[in-house]
Protein backbone atom coordinates (compact mmCIF):
# COMPACT_ATOMS: atom_id res chain seq x y z
CA UNK A 1 0.00 0.00 0.00
CA UNK A 2 1.61 3.25 -1.10
CA UNK A 3 0.53 6.49 0.48
CA UNK A 4 -0.57 9.08 -2.08
CA UNK A 5 0.84 11.78 0.21
CA UNK A 6 4.38 10.40 0.15
CA UNK A 7 7.21 12.63 -1.07
CA UNK A 8 10.10 11.19 -3.09
CA UNK A 9 13.54 12.79 -3.30
CA UNK A 10 16.10 11.27 -5.66
CA UNK A 11 19.83 11.53 -5.02
CA UNK A 12 22.40 11.45 -7.82
CA UNK A 13 24.39 8.69 -6.14
CA UNK A 14 23.71 5.44 -4.32
CA UNK A 15 23.12 5.77 -0.59
CA UNK A 16 22.46 3.82 2.59
CA UNK A 17 23.11 6.24 5.50
CA UNK A 18 20.05 8.00 6.96
CA UNK A 19 19.42 9.76 10.29
CA UNK A 20 17.03 12.39 11.68
CA UNK A 21 18.48 15.71 12.83
CA UNK A 22 18.10 14.99 16.53
CA UNK A 23 18.67 18.52 17.85
CA UNK A 24 15.97 19.99 15.59
CA UNK A 25 12.53 19.54 17.13
CA UNK A 26 10.58 22.13 15.11
CA UNK A 27 11.24 21.09 11.50
CA UNK A 28 11.22 17.59 9.96
CA UNK A 29 14.80 17.09 8.80
CA UNK A 30 16.89 14.08 7.83
CA UNK A 31 20.58 13.60 7.00
CA UNK A 32 21.44 11.37 4.03
CA UNK A 33 24.97 10.18 3.15
CA UNK A 34 25.94 9.01 -0.35
CA UNK A 35 28.07 6.12 -1.60
CA UNK A 36 29.63 7.17 -4.88
CA UNK A 37 32.50 4.96 -6.04
CA UNK A 38 34.33 8.18 -6.86
CA UNK A 39 35.12 9.08 -3.28
CA UNK A 40 35.54 12.81 -3.97
CA UNK A 41 31.93 13.07 -5.21
CA UNK A 42 30.26 11.99 -1.98
CA UNK A 43 27.88 14.29 -0.15
CA UNK A 44 25.79 14.83 2.96
CA UNK A 45 22.25 15.99 2.18
CA UNK A 46 20.17 17.75 4.83
CA UNK A 47 16.58 17.28 3.68
CA UNK A 48 13.77 19.36 5.21
CA UNK A 49 10.10 18.65 4.67
CA UNK A 50 7.83 21.56 3.76
CA UNK A 51 4.50 20.07 4.80
CA UNK A 52 2.36 22.97 3.59
CA UNK A 53 3.74 22.77 0.05
CA UNK A 54 4.39 18.99 0.07
CA UNK A 55 7.97 19.16 -1.13
CA UNK A 56 11.47 19.08 0.37
CA UNK A 57 14.21 21.67 0.60
CA UNK A 58 17.82 20.47 0.68
CA UNK A 59 21.28 21.64 1.67
CA UNK A 60 24.14 19.62 0.18
CA UNK A 61 27.57 19.43 1.82
CA UNK A 62 30.62 17.93 0.08
CA UNK A 63 32.02 14.85 1.85
CA UNK A 64 35.00 14.28 -0.42
CA UNK A 65 36.90 11.97 1.96
CA UNK A 66 34.90 8.91 0.95
CA UNK A 67 31.66 6.92 0.70
CA UNK A 68 29.45 7.18 3.78
CA UNK A 69 28.31 4.05 5.62
CA UNK A 70 26.66 5.73 8.59
CA UNK A 71 25.82 9.19 9.89
CA UNK A 72 25.05 10.06 13.53
CA UNK A 73 23.79 13.51 14.55
CA UNK A 74 24.49 15.15 17.88
CA UNK A 75 21.44 15.13 20.16
CA UNK A 76 22.33 18.59 21.47
CA UNK A 77 23.89 20.56 18.60
CA UNK A 78 22.11 20.78 15.26
CA UNK A 79 25.34 21.47 13.34
CA UNK A 80 27.43 18.54 14.63
CA UNK A 81 27.48 15.02 13.14
CA UNK A 82 29.76 12.00 12.88
CA UNK A 83 30.25 9.87 9.79
CA UNK A 84 31.83 6.48 9.21
CA UNK A 85 33.25 6.29 5.72
CA UNK A 86 35.43 4.29 3.36
CA UNK A 87 38.43 6.29 2.19
CA UNK A 88 41.70 5.85 0.30
CA UNK A 89 45.09 5.78 2.00
CA UNK A 90 48.30 7.15 0.51
CA UNK A 91 49.00 3.59 -0.69
CA UNK A 92 45.67 3.65 -2.59
CA UNK A 93 44.11 1.00 -0.36
CA UNK A 94 40.65 1.33 1.17
CA UNK A 95 40.31 2.07 4.88
CA UNK A 96 37.26 2.67 7.09
CA UNK A 97 37.52 5.79 9.23
CA UNK A 98 35.25 7.97 11.37
CA UNK A 99 35.26 11.72 11.94
CA UNK A 100 33.39 14.47 13.76
CA UNK A 101 32.10 17.28 11.51
CA UNK A 102 30.61 20.74 11.93
CA UNK A 103 28.14 21.98 9.33
CA UNK A 104 28.80 25.43 7.85
CA UNK A 105 26.30 28.24 8.57
CA UNK A 106 23.49 28.79 6.10
CA UNK A 107 25.20 32.01 4.97
CA UNK A 108 27.71 29.83 3.10
CA UNK A 109 25.01 28.29 0.89
CA UNK A 110 25.30 28.81 -2.85
CA UNK A 111 21.74 29.76 -3.75
CA UNK A 112 22.43 29.92 -7.47
CA UNK A 113 21.35 26.29 -7.92
CA UNK A 114 17.67 27.18 -8.07
CA UNK A 115 15.59 29.58 -10.12
CA UNK A 116 12.88 29.55 -7.49
CA UNK A 117 12.37 32.38 -5.09
CA UNK A 118 12.50 31.36 -1.45
CA UNK A 119 9.19 29.83 -0.41
CA UNK A 120 7.84 29.43 -3.98
CA UNK A 121 9.13 25.92 -4.64
CA UNK A 122 11.69 23.30 -3.65
CA UNK A 123 15.02 24.87 -2.70
CA UNK A 124 18.26 22.99 -3.42
CA UNK A 125 21.38 24.68 -2.07
CA UNK A 126 25.02 23.71 -2.43
CA UNK A 127 26.61 24.54 0.90
CA UNK A 128 30.16 25.17 2.01
CA UNK A 129 32.49 22.35 3.05
CA UNK A 130 32.10 20.46 6.31
CA UNK A 131 34.62 21.38 8.98
CA UNK A 132 36.46 18.33 10.32
CA UNK A 133 36.52 18.89 14.08
CA UNK A 134 38.50 15.71 14.74
CA UNK A 135 39.10 12.15 13.59
CA UNK A 136 38.49 9.17 15.84
CA UNK A 137 41.72 7.21 16.11
CA UNK A 138 40.45 3.65 15.69
CA UNK A 139 43.06 2.04 13.42
CA UNK A 140 44.84 0.33 16.33
CA UNK A 141 41.66 -1.62 17.11
CA UNK A 142 40.58 -2.75 13.64
CA UNK A 143 39.72 -1.84 10.08
CA UNK A 144 35.92 -1.74 10.07
CA UNK A 145 34.29 1.20 11.84
CA UNK A 146 30.54 0.54 11.80
CA UNK A 147 29.14 3.48 13.72
CA UNK A 148 30.17 6.40 15.96
CA UNK A 149 27.12 7.14 18.11
CA UNK A 150 26.61 10.12 20.41
CA UNK A 151 25.65 9.59 24.04
CA UNK A 152 21.89 10.33 24.25
CA UNK A 153 22.27 13.21 26.72
CA UNK A 154 26.00 14.04 26.86
CA UNK A 155 27.21 15.59 23.62
CA UNK A 156 30.85 15.22 24.66
CA UNK A 157 30.85 11.41 24.48
CA UNK A 158 30.82 9.22 21.36
CA UNK A 159 30.95 5.43 21.16
CA UNK A 160 32.61 3.87 18.12
CA UNK A 161 32.19 0.26 17.01
CA UNK A 162 35.40 -1.14 15.47
CA UNK A 163 35.67 -4.84 14.59
CA UNK A 164 35.10 -6.59 17.95
CA UNK A 165 35.76 -3.48 20.07
CA UNK A 166 33.63 -0.59 21.34
CA UNK A 167 35.51 2.61 22.17
CA UNK A 168 34.12 5.57 24.10
CA UNK A 169 35.67 8.88 23.06
CA UNK A 170 35.63 12.15 24.96
CA UNK A 171 35.31 15.00 22.44
CA UNK A 172 34.93 17.78 25.00
CA UNK A 173 38.37 19.24 24.28
CA UNK A 174 40.15 20.19 21.09
CA UNK A 175 40.67 16.54 20.14
CA UNK A 176 39.15 13.11 20.82
CA UNK A 177 40.56 10.68 23.36
CA UNK A 178 39.52 7.18 24.40
CA UNK A 179 38.22 7.11 27.97
CA UNK A 180 36.74 3.60 28.02
CA UNK A 181 36.82 0.50 25.84
CA UNK A 182 35.46 -3.02 25.71
CA UNK A 183 36.10 -6.14 23.66
CA UNK A 184 34.00 -9.10 22.61
CA UNK A 185 36.10 -12.16 23.40
CA UNK A 186 34.80 -15.15 21.47
CA UNK A 187 35.93 -17.92 19.17
CA UNK A 188 36.81 -16.61 15.75
CA UNK A 189 36.69 -13.01 17.00
CA UNK A 190 33.27 -12.16 15.53
CA UNK A 191 32.87 -8.53 14.52
CA UNK A 192 30.14 -6.22 15.71
CA UNK A 193 27.46 -5.35 13.15
CA UNK A 194 26.13 -2.31 14.99
CA UNK A 195 25.76 -0.75 18.43
CA UNK A 196 23.49 1.67 20.30
CA UNK A 197 23.27 3.41 23.64
CA UNK A 198 20.53 2.12 25.92
CA UNK A 199 18.41 5.19 26.83
CA UNK A 200 17.38 3.56 30.13
CA UNK A 201 19.45 2.95 33.29
CA UNK A 202 20.74 6.54 33.07
CA UNK A 203 22.43 5.67 29.75
CA UNK A 204 25.02 3.47 31.47
CA UNK A 205 24.66 0.52 29.09
CA UNK A 206 25.72 0.06 25.50
CA UNK A 207 24.17 -2.65 23.33
CA UNK A 208 25.83 -4.44 20.40
CA UNK A 209 24.94 -7.01 17.76
CA UNK A 210 27.42 -9.59 16.49
CA UNK A 211 26.67 -12.58 14.27
CA UNK A 212 23.38 -14.03 15.57
CA UNK A 213 23.48 -12.53 19.09
CA UNK A 214 22.75 -9.26 20.93
CA UNK A 215 24.65 -8.17 24.04
CA UNK A 216 24.48 -5.33 26.53
CA UNK A 217 27.55 -3.96 28.28
CA UNK A 218 27.47 -2.19 31.65
CA UNK A 219 29.76 0.83 31.45
CA UNK A 220 29.67 1.23 35.24
CA UNK A 221 31.08 -2.27 35.78
CA UNK A 222 34.23 -2.01 33.66
CA UNK A 223 32.23 -2.84 30.52
CA UNK A 224 31.04 -6.14 31.93
CA UNK A 225 28.35 -7.99 29.99
CA UNK A 226 24.93 -7.17 31.49
CA UNK A 227 22.79 -9.54 29.43
CA UNK A 228 22.91 -11.52 26.21
CA UNK A 229 20.40 -12.92 23.72
CA UNK A 230 22.29 -15.85 22.20
CA UNK A 231 20.96 -16.97 18.83
CA UNK A 232 18.49 -14.10 18.56
CA UNK A 233 18.16 -14.97 14.87
CA UNK A 234 19.03 -18.09 12.90
CA UNK A 235 21.16 -15.90 10.63
CA UNK A 236 23.03 -12.61 11.00
CA UNK A 237 21.46 -9.87 13.16
CA UNK A 238 21.39 -6.76 10.96
CA UNK A 239 19.81 -4.28 13.34
CA UNK A 240 18.00 -3.79 16.62
CA UNK A 241 16.24 -0.99 18.47
CA UNK A 242 15.49 -0.36 22.12
CA UNK A 243 11.98 0.59 23.19
CA UNK A 244 12.40 4.24 24.30
CA UNK A 245 9.42 4.13 26.66
CA UNK A 246 9.61 0.66 28.18
CA UNK A 247 12.88 -0.65 29.59
CA UNK A 248 13.91 -4.27 29.01
CA UNK A 249 12.12 -4.44 25.64
CA UNK A 250 14.01 -4.46 22.34
CA UNK A 251 13.25 -5.33 18.70
CA UNK A 252 15.65 -7.03 16.28
CA UNK A 253 15.83 -7.86 12.57
CA UNK A 254 18.02 -10.30 10.73
CA UNK A 255 18.95 -12.18 7.60
CA UNK A 256 16.30 -14.78 8.39
CA UNK A 257 13.71 -12.21 7.33
CA UNK A 258 12.25 -12.09 10.83
CA UNK A 259 11.51 -9.25 13.22
CA UNK A 260 11.59 -10.31 16.86
CA UNK A 261 10.62 -8.56 20.06
CA UNK A 262 12.37 -9.44 23.29
CA UNK A 263 12.11 -8.95 27.03
CA UNK A 264 15.80 -9.12 27.94
CA UNK A 265 14.92 -10.44 31.40
CA UNK A 266 13.82 -13.66 29.65
CA UNK A 267 16.11 -13.94 26.61
CA UNK A 268 15.44 -17.61 25.89
CA UNK A 269 12.62 -16.85 23.47
CA UNK A 270 11.06 -13.75 21.86
CA UNK A 271 7.80 -12.30 23.14
CA UNK A 272 6.69 -11.80 19.53
CA UNK A 273 8.24 -13.10 16.31
CA UNK A 274 7.06 -11.94 12.87
CA UNK A 275 7.99 -12.89 9.30
CA UNK A 276 6.65 -9.92 7.34
CA UNK A 277 9.54 -9.69 4.86
CA UNK A 278 10.75 -12.07 2.16
CA UNK A 279 14.43 -11.12 2.51
CA UNK A 280 16.90 -9.64 5.00
CA UNK A 281 15.59 -7.11 7.52
CA UNK A 282 18.05 -4.21 7.45
CA UNK A 283 16.43 -1.78 9.87
CA UNK A 284 13.90 -1.80 12.72
CA UNK A 285 12.72 1.33 14.54
CA UNK A 286 10.34 2.02 17.44
CA UNK A 287 8.30 5.20 17.29
CA UNK A 288 9.75 7.42 20.03
CA UNK A 289 6.35 8.70 21.17
CA UNK A 290 4.00 5.80 20.41
CA UNK A 291 6.04 2.65 20.86
CA UNK A 292 3.24 0.39 19.69
CA UNK A 293 4.29 1.53 16.20
CA UNK A 294 7.35 -0.17 14.69
CA UNK A 295 8.88 0.25 11.23
CA UNK A 296 10.99 -2.35 9.42
CA UNK A 297 12.79 -2.16 6.08
CA UNK A 298 14.23 -4.93 3.98
CA UNK A 299 16.09 -6.09 0.89
CA UNK A 300 12.67 -7.04 -0.47
CA UNK A 301 12.30 -3.29 -1.27
CA UNK A 302 9.40 -2.86 1.16
CA UNK A 303 8.64 -1.04 4.39
CA UNK A 304 6.26 -2.49 6.92
CA UNK A 305 4.50 -0.53 9.66
CA UNK A 306 3.53 -2.92 12.46
CA UNK A 307 1.58 -2.65 15.69
CA UNK A 308 2.94 -4.35 18.82
CA UNK A 309 0.38 -2.78 21.15
CA UNK A 310 0.25 -5.87 23.35
CA UNK A 311 3.81 -5.24 24.59
CA UNK A 312 3.88 -1.44 24.34
CA UNK A 313 3.97 1.12 27.15
CA UNK A 314 0.22 1.76 26.73
CA UNK A 315 -1.35 0.92 30.11
CA UNK A 316 -4.16 -1.10 28.50
CA UNK A 317 -1.88 -3.10 26.20
CA UNK A 318 -2.88 -6.75 26.10
CA UNK A 319 -1.64 -10.05 24.78
CA UNK A 320 -3.60 -12.27 22.46
CA UNK A 321 -5.10 -9.58 20.20
CA UNK A 322 -6.66 -10.79 16.99
CA UNK A 323 -5.01 -9.24 13.92
CA UNK A 324 -8.40 -8.95 12.22
CA UNK A 325 -9.85 -6.89 15.03
CA UNK A 326 -9.17 -3.49 16.54
CA UNK A 327 -9.88 -2.85 20.20
CA UNK A 328 -12.42 -0.11 20.81
CA UNK A 329 -10.45 1.46 23.65
CA UNK A 330 -8.34 4.55 23.14
CA UNK A 331 -4.85 3.84 21.87
CA UNK A 332 -5.25 0.09 21.53
CA UNK A 333 -4.47 -1.46 18.17
CA UNK A 334 -4.43 -5.14 17.41
CA UNK A 335 -0.97 -6.59 16.89
CA UNK A 336 -0.11 -7.00 13.22
CA UNK A 337 0.64 -5.17 9.99
CA UNK A 338 -0.89 -1.70 9.78
CA UNK A 339 0.52 -0.70 6.40
CA UNK A 340 3.07 -1.70 3.78
CA UNK A 341 4.94 0.72 1.52
CA UNK A 342 6.31 -0.26 -1.87
CA UNK A 343 7.62 2.98 -3.38
CA UNK A 344 11.19 1.62 -3.51
CA UNK A 345 12.71 -0.50 -6.28
CA UNK A 346 15.94 -1.47 -4.49
CA UNK A 347 17.00 -2.72 -1.07
CA UNK A 348 15.75 -0.39 1.65
CA UNK A 349 18.73 -0.11 3.97
CA UNK A 350 17.43 2.53 6.36
CA UNK A 351 14.22 3.82 7.90
CA UNK A 352 13.93 6.54 10.55
CA UNK A 353 11.18 8.35 12.43
CA UNK A 354 11.16 12.14 12.52
CA UNK A 355 12.08 13.75 15.84
CA UNK A 356 9.81 16.75 15.21
CA UNK A 357 6.67 14.90 14.08
CA UNK A 358 5.84 11.45 15.53
CA UNK A 359 3.71 10.55 12.50
CA UNK A 360 6.37 11.19 9.83
CA UNK A 361 9.16 8.84 8.76
CA UNK A 362 11.72 8.52 5.98
CA UNK A 363 13.17 5.53 4.18
CA UNK A 364 16.23 5.20 1.96
CA UNK A 365 17.01 2.61 -0.70
CA UNK A 366 20.38 1.84 -2.24
CA UNK A 367 19.49 3.49 -5.55
CA UNK A 368 19.43 6.85 -3.76
CA UNK A 369 15.67 7.18 -3.41
CA UNK A 370 14.51 8.89 -0.22
CA UNK A 371 10.80 8.58 0.52
CA UNK A 372 9.01 10.53 3.25
CA UNK A 373 5.72 9.04 4.45
CA UNK A 374 3.19 9.46 7.21
CA UNK A 375 1.37 7.02 9.45
CA UNK A 376 -2.09 6.37 7.97
CA UNK A 377 -4.68 8.77 9.39
CA UNK A 378 -6.91 5.91 10.55
CA UNK A 379 -4.07 4.58 12.72
CA UNK A 380 -3.19 8.04 14.02
CA UNK A 381 -6.76 8.82 15.03
CA UNK A 382 -7.17 5.41 16.62
CA UNK A 383 -4.27 6.23 18.95
CA UNK A 384 -5.24 9.85 19.67
CA UNK A 385 -9.03 9.73 19.87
Amino acid sequence: MADDNSIIYGLEFQARALAPQLAETEAVRFFVGTQSLKFSQNQIHLVELDEEQSFVNTRVFPHSVGEIWSVSPSPLKHDIITTCYNTLTEESTCLMKSSLWRLPPTESDDRGDTDQEAGSGPQHYSSGPLECVCEFDTLEYGKEVKVSAFHPTDGSKVMSIVDNHFLMFDIGGSSSKIVSKGTLESKGQPKFMTGKWNPHHKCTQFVTASECSIRSWDLRENNKQAWCIEGAHSQLVRDFDINPNKQYYIASGGDDGCTKFWDVRNPSEPVISRSDHSHWVWAVRYNHFHDQLVLTSSSDARLVLTSVASISSEPDGHLGANEDETDTKKGILADGILATYDQHEDSVYSVEWSVADPWTFASLSYDGRLVINKVPKAVKYKILL
